[in-house]
Formats: C-alpha cells, structure tokens, sequence
C-alpha cells in the first residue's frame, strides 16, 4: 500500500525542493554557529587554566592544554569553510532551479557535487552530507557521489609540526600576559630563584596541588572534547 501512494503521490517541483534544501541548510549553519560559540566559550576557560599553570611554572600542564586549544581553534576555522561551502550549496541550488523554470527540471551541477563530495569528508558533516547526496541525485542535481574516505586530517601525524609550532606561539603569548600580571617583586624573585628546593611539608603540599591540577586539568580538556565533537 505504501509502494502504491508513493507512486500515486505527486513529485514535488524544483522550487518545492530548492526551499526544503534551502531550509535544512540554514539549519545547519545555525547548527554549526551554536558549535562555533561553545567551543570558544570552553576555549577561555583553557586559557585561564593556561595562564593559572605558567603561574605555578607548571609548563606540562600548560603545554598539554595549549595543544587542546590549538586542536580547537583549528576545528572552528574548519567549522567556518563548512558553513561557507553550505552556504555556496544554497546560492548554487538557486541558480538550478532558475534555469530548471526555464527547461522544466532541474540540471545536474557541478559545483553543487564538488562541494557536497567536499563536506562528506568532513567527520562534523559527513551523516548530513550523506543524506543531501541521497535526495540530490535522486532530484538529478549531482551524480552518485561514492565516498568512504572522511578526512581526519586533524589527528595524523603530518600536522603534529605545525600544531608543535602553534602550541610555543600560544604559551609565547600567555607567558608574556601572565608576567605582565605579576607583581614586579615576584618577577624578578622568578628570575633569581628559578629553582628553589622545598620542604617535605612543603613538598607534599606540591603534589597534592598536582593532582587537583591533573584532574581539573583533565575536566577541561574532556569538555573541549566534548564541544568539538
């Protein structure tokens, strides 16, 4: 019966199906803004724990965080050309449709596939994408797009360099903010005592911080995680 009413059921005409694509891509975008602002709002959080690390020269902690917020910074620039190339999608989708008034359906288009075949590899878009492919070739606006590679540029190893290089500009930065900050007496303590031996009282103090440290520090970078993914 089910079979039956689909094909009884009327196809819906280029327009109809320009402004439900139009739709869900706007969606999407706001999806990906709501995406954009919680992993900066996490981001500040990492920094202060960054600067709060330098203060206690703790420069394991301070560097395994910096890493963190490079990967994150990096995931928004790619969020960014995701949402550009959703909205290139949308603009491309509007011009088929006006030359489809004019030949009476919609023309199979390039660009369009160029860039649905572009956000598949994206591991934030891949599932969407999937599903557009589907609905697209089937309306005739793109061929059947096969596509199991998705991009994990963001944890191989060729980038490690240049996210080693990221992290020293980040702790760069923050260093030079968190000695501003500093008291010009306890600057210059720093710099005459930069190693000083302490006590066993002293000492167990030291690692009990640590460990409070490890653990905040690993609630961070599981909320980063979490807003990246």
């Amino acid at each position: 019966m089910e079979k039956v009413m689909n094909i009884l059921k009327p196809k819906p005409n280029p327009q109809q199906l320009l402004r439900d694509w139009q739709r869900r891509l706007r969606q999407e975008c706001r999806n990906i803004e709501r995406q954009i602002r919680d992993i900066q709002r996490e981001e500040k959080n990492v920094q202060k724990a960054i600067k709060e690390a330098a203060k206690r020269n703790d420069m394991g902690s301070a560097k395994a965080l910096a890493k963190e917020l490079v990967r994150s910074k990096k995931t928004v620039n790619r969020l960014y050309e995701n949402k550009a190339q959703l909205n290139s999608i949308s603009m491309h989708l509007g011009e088929s449709v006006a030359i489809a008034r004019t030949v009476g359906h919609l023309s199979k288009s390039a660009e369009v596939m160029k860039l649905v075949n572009n956000l598949m590899k994206a591991p934030e878009m891949a599932v969407t994408m999937q599903e557009f492919s589907k609905e697209m070739t089937k309306a005739g606006v793109i061929e059947e797009i096969v596509n199991d590679a998705v991009d994990s540029a963001l944890d191989s190893e060729d980038i490690e360099d240049e996210i080693e290089e990221e992290v020293d500009k980040v702790l760069t930065a923050i260093a030079g903010e968190t000695a501003a900050e500093l008291p010009e007496a306890v600057r210059k303590q720093k710099l005459k005592q930069p190693e000083q031996r302490v006590g066993t009282s002293e000492g167990e103090e030291a690692i009990a911080e640590g460990v409070d440290d490890e653990e905040e520090m690993e609630e961070i970078r599981a909320r980063l995680a979490k807003v990246r993914s």
